[in-house]
């Protein structure tokens, strides 16, 4: 009984890491030799990796806006009125049918999530 179950558990575990997965977050794209990584506005994105394939509106997050300047201990953090609602945009991008599809998540400009989903077309 006890050799059963070692053996399932073992099986379970090696299946994890040979079986794919089909999403997995990155920090980071790579577009030609440019990088687009996490925290970086719409436009250096667009500018970067050019237009994307696909844009989708998600809907909108309520979040505080945080208004920052200054550097280091000179560095001041202003919260600004109340709630500002900031729409959710996922940019697709597809690189072909030999590369995977990177799904870019926005929330207002900035991007937050990159994604890498199935294979282009």
């Amino acid at each position: 009984m006890l050799a059963k179950h070692l053996l399932l558990c073992v099986f379970v575990t090696g299946a994890m890491f040979v079986l794919p997965t089909t999403v997995s977050a990155e920090d980071s794209m790579r577009c030609g030799s440019r990088l687009v990584t996490r925290g970086d506005g719409k436009d250096k994105v667009r500018k970067l990796c050019g237009e994307p394939t696909d844009v989708s509106l998600r809907g909108y997050v309520r979040r505080t806006p945080v208004y920052e300047y200054g550097y280091g201990y000179n560095r001041y953090e202003y919260y600004g009125p109340g709630w500002v609602d900031m729409p959710i945009e996922i940019w697709t991008y597809n690189l072909g049918s030999h590369k995977l599809l990177r799904k870019l998540r926005f929330v207002g400009d900035e991007l937050e999530e990159i994604e890498t989903d199935g294979y282009g077309y």
